[in-house]
């Protein structure tokens, strides 16, 4: 049959068969997961707050808008991925992806470098059963840059030798002493979500400005900052060797956070510091530790050059929060975007009735 200069059929051929209802559904919700894969990748992604580590800035039941645009949407690390997942198949166990195939890092431009305090998302570094892309998302704010020399001094922190001023919401942990029995709706209607009955009283998380408040009232005998002495070591915090690093949640530094092409010594001393970066996150297949020394393609080197960006992250709710301090450095290439819009918020402990935060729909995050 002879086609036009298009490839079509001559004016006037008959058309082909008509799709069937079940072939135009099909196309229909392969257009739509295409699409949706797409926008997800490049633009925006939602997601959801589930624990208090970011309180009172994000709550639990948050659900939040985090933008890809802002530092640069990553490229597929891991491509072979059933669509619109991220570890596991929707309402089950079953891996949702086949790490067989592993592709290299790329970020396309973004429109905005990281900035301190910014709240991002990031793939959690040290889970190391999943690939980058697919390892659990966490939330918390970037308190240090690439390049920065950050300390901890009793809860303040110092960024290069100058103390910066904590963002509005940060919130700390206070032993409330009163012999009066409080009702769990007392602390809820002071918007605190975080209380526990201790012995002659009760331990809170909340603001400084509401801690205060808390204390003028009569029947309060004392509301007293809980926070952690200097040298009071905590096996627990990075870079876990309090031999060394005799550091804990409120005392902590200082500390250099690694900038692409700086360059450090390696001694007994920052070694324990940047191990980790070196021997997983810089992807340095042919280094390895022995003995307290680096050794690289078999020979022991006395300095490194990082690779890539780092970053330290703090949760908002300082004496709640799983982040930098208990286990390092955020690499570059596992930071996921930016989180900018709460669009729904649900309290799951409020009645059927007050469970959406109407508040905080729509809400806009600093």
């Amino acid at each position: 049959m002879k086609l036009n200069f298009r490839g079509n059929r001559k004016a006037g051929s008959l058309p082909g068969p008509k799709k069937s209802w079940i072939r135009e559904w099909a196309d229909a919700v392969m257009f739509a997961v295409v699409f949706a894969t797409i926008i997800r990748w490049a633009t925006l992604e939602a997601f959801a707050i589930p624990s208090s580590s970011m309180e009172n800035s994000l709550l639990t039941g948050d659900y939040l808008f985090v933008s890809k645009m802002h530092y640069g949407s990553r490229t597929p690390i891991t491509p072979l991925q059933v669509p619109l997942t991220h570890q596991s198949i929707w309402g089950t166990q079953i891996q949702s992806y086949s790490d067989a195939v592993q592709l290299p890092f790329l970020r396309l431009p973004g429109f905005s470098k990281i900035k301190r305090y910014d709240p991002i998302v990031f793939n959690y570094p040290v889970e190391e059963n999943r690939p980058i892309d697919l390892k659990t998302n966490y939330i918390k704010r970037c308190m240090g840059l690439a390049g920065d020399t950050l300390e901890i001094k009793m809860g303040k922190v110092f960024i290069n030798g100058q103390f910066i001023h904590p963002p509005e919401e940060l919130q700390f942990r206070y032993y409330v002493k009163t012999d009066r029995f409080l009702e769990d709706s007392y602390f809820r209607n002071q918007d605190i979500s975080e209380f526990y009955p201790v012995t002659g009283g009760y331990l809170m998380n909340t603001l400084p400005n509401k801690a205060a408040y808390i204390q003028s009232l009569k029947f309060i005998k004392e509301v007293q900052l809980i926070q952690q002495l200097p040298k009071v070591p905590d096996p627990d915090i990075f870079p876990h060797n309090p031999t060394l690093y005799p550091w804990n949640l409120d005392n902590l530094g200082p500390l250099y956070i690694p900038k692409a092409g700086a360059t450090i010594a390696i001694t007994p001393q920052t070694l324990p510091l940047y191990e980790k970066v070196i021997l997983t996150y810089e992807h340095q297949k042919n280094a390895s530790v022995q003995d307290g020394k680096l050794f690289i393609n078999g020979q022991e080197t006395k300095q490194y050059t990082f690779k890539q960006n780092y970053y330290f992250m703090v949760g908002d709710n300082r004496h709640n929060s799983e982040d930098s301090r208990y286990w390092g450095f955020v690499p570059e290439d596992h930071i996921v975007g930016k989180a900018v819009l709460v669009w729904m918020s649900v309290d799951a402990n409020a009645s059927l009735y007050n469970k959406i935060r109407w508040n905080r729909l729509l809400q806009p995050i600093d």
